[in-house]
């Protein structure tokens, strides 16, 4: 099952892995957020925009829902055991209500990774061939999530294209912009998929995938989380390992610069 997942991961850039946090946390999760929207979840006029970005959250069952044993079992699969960093919260949480009214914020991008010149400003943002700060992109999803409940957009085997952009840039890499003006269009040949599914399903995808958010045209709100998972201290991301064990984000990018050889 992990052999197939690693071999899916590096094939598309991503893998759902389904119902990896109990309903139990999910629920306690999704109260906790209800009340912070600020919206009645009984009173659909009180759902008057279209995002509500909710901070950080580091109580209790927002951190069991990012470590339960499913999760550590395919973050070893796929980044390697001991090179990723336990996290302790689950970062912000764009909650998408039913509307007319375009989001704002859907388009087509890679994550940014590590801080430009205005830590505040995640426009500021960067990515490097090393993909500093970052192994994984996760989605966690908190509600059910239909195809009209604004799932993300992904172009599927996207993270291939973005390597060869990357590749001098060197250690500063490329601002959040200026890779989404070549990676955009270079992967516009790709096919979509929408991170669709059922609340406690967690999408893993490789720190490269081209991705977008997209306008709610759904009956319910969509609750969903979009955490880094980080490397582990001084644990790097390389393409050149002397002993061949390379993880699948690493070896999705060594397929596409052509590399050969090796496997974690």
């Amino acid at each position: 099952m992990l052999g197939i997942m690693r071999d899916d991961f590096i094939r598309d850039g991503f893998v759902r892995l389904e119902q990896a946090v109990p309903g139990e946390l999910v629920t306690a999760c999704r109260e906790i957020l209800w009340r912070d929207t600020g919206a009645d979840s009984g009173d659909r006029s009180t759902w008057t925009q279209p995002v509500v970005r909710l901070g950080d959250y580091v109580q209790e069952p927002f951190r069991e829902a990012a470590n339960t044993p499913r999760l550590h079992e395919a973050f070893d699969a796929l980044v390697g055991e001991g090179r990723w960093a336990a996290r302790g919260s689950l970062g912000t949480f764009p909650v998408r209500f039913p509307s007319d009214d375009a989001p704002g914020d859907d388009g087509w991008h890679v994550e940014g990774s590590f801080p430009g010149e205005d830590p505040s400003d995640f426009m500021s943002y960067r990515i490097n061939l090393a993909s500093r700060g970052r192994r994984l992109l996760m989605l966690f999803l908190f509600s059910d999530v239909g195809e009209n409940d604004a799932p993300t957009r992904v172009r599927v085997g996207s993270h291939l294209d973005v390597p060869a952009i990357l590749k001098g840039a060197g250690d500063e890499g490329l601002s959040f912009m200026g890779l989404a003006r070549q990676a955009v269009p270079a992967s516009e040949h790709r096919r979509v998929a929408y991170a669709t599914g059922r609340a406690g399903d967690v999408y893993l995808c490789h720190p490269f995938l081209v991705h977008a958010a997209q306008p709610h045209r759904g009956n319910e709100p969509r609750f969903m989380a979009q955490p880094p998972l980080q490397p582990a201290g001084d644990a790097e991301l390389t393409l050149e390992r002397a002993d061949g064990r390379y993880s699948a984000v690493e070896e999705a990018i060594r397929l596409r610069l052509g590399y050969s050889g090796g496997a974690a």
